[in-house]
């Protein structure tokens, strides 16, 4: 629920159009957007580093259904988008979170985040993907050591990481079979767990998987679960699985990737009485308004009747934002639009530096 604003000793004031909150690729599109539209932003991330899951998760997992590029790699496209958003000179909070929200008698934002920054914004746009993200942890004896020294990983940052090692990789999603696919032509070997025959993955995805299967590349485990691990409580020799009847097998491992999905947490955001439904925000598909006049919502975190969980879709809600959110800071200001083919984008300070060299 929107609050009272308070500041600690330490805060560092900024003030900005609008503050994004998320820096995933939704967030960095609609920093592009809201430059078109003249209006400056201030984006906050938990995380250390822009790009959302797409560079914390899977840096270098191919995307093929972004517009234009029949393959980008994930950490490639987030390079893409603050390169896009770069001339409008964002300015980014990263490694801390919103705490509060509150909202002045002259309507506009005070937002504070963990580390003291307060924001003033005249809107705020929320795309902060699935919220605050964390794995879900198989439960085995003696995980946390092997987490310690990442013989157990849920993330894939490196694919060069994994050459030569003995792989076993955990789940019947599309990110247990992505990466399968992926790590087969590095590792020195791979095996697939699940519990199930059938995996829940794109049809190409596992047509390959089973051609690799069928050509000794992969090694599939089915129908077994995670029952334990092997080593010296740092470096991993074996994976221990087991069998619907209790039935047990060692496979050699020197890495385990359980992939068994995320833990999400919408954090704060859940306190601000706006519309949720199962963990989302409802927004207008029209406008990405919220029920809360002035915050708007886009990317994984929003939702509407028939949406489609695509990052394009995410993309054409990003721009819905920025222009409904101009029409709240400009009220009844006449906007004439006009395509970037005509108005071009401003010029930076290295750019002018360049043209005049």
């Amino acid at each position: 629920m929107l609050g009272r604003n308070r500041k600690t000793p330490m805060s560092k004031s900024h003030s900005s159009d609008v503050m994004i909150i998320g820096a995933g690729p939704a967030g960095l599109f609609a920093v592009f957007e809201c430059g078109m539209l003249g209006l400056s932003c201030t984006v906050v991330d938990a995380l250390d580093a822009a790009g959302g899951q797409c560079q914390a998760l899977y840096p270098e997992k191919p995307i093929y259904d972004i517009p234009a590029y029949p393959r980008i790699l994930a950490g490639d496209l987030v390079e893409q988008l603050a390169a896009q958003a770069a001339p409008f000179s964002p300015n980014y909070l990263l490694g801390q979170q919103v705490i509060e929200l509150n909202r002045a008698k002259d309507g506009r934002f005070h937002i504070m985040t963990s580390a003291g920054n307060i924001i003033d914004a005249g809107a705020v746009i929320i795309a902060a993907g699935a919220g605050a993200f964390g794995p879900n942890r198989p439960p085995l004896d003696g995980l946390e050591n092997y987490e310690t020294s990442r013989a157990v990983q849920y993330f894939v940052a490196r694919r060069a990481d994994y050459a030569n090692k003995r792989m076993v990789i955990a789940g019947g999603g599309d990110s247990a079979v992505d990466w399968a696919i992926s790590l087969s032509e590095v590792a020195a070997s791979v095996a697939v767990v699940h519990r199930r025959d059938k995996f829940r993955a794109a049809p190409e995805s596992l047509r390959q998987l089973q051609a690799l299967a069928e050509a000794g590349k992969i090694e599939l485990v089915t129908p077994y679960q995670l029952h334990g691990l092997e080593g010296d409580g740092q470096n991993l020799s074996a994976v221990t699985v087991a069998d619907l009847d209790g039935a047990t097998r060692a496979l050699p491992a020197d890495v385990l990737l359980p992939f068994f999905g995320l833990a999400m947490s919408l954090g704060p955001i859940a306190e601000w009485g706006l519309g949720l439904e199962r963990n989302h925000i409802v927004i207008d598909p029209a406008t990405a308004a919220t029920s809360e006049p002035g915050i708007f919502a886009v990317g994984d975190i929003a939702t509407y009747p028939h949406k489609l969980k695509l990052i394009l879709t995410g993309f054409a809600e990003a721009a819905g934002a920025a222009h409904a959110a101009r029409r709240h800071l400009k009220p009844g200001e006449e906007f004439h639009f006009e395509y970037s083919t005509t108005s071009g984008v401003p010029v930076g300070e290295n750019e002018k530096m360049l043209k005049t060299a």
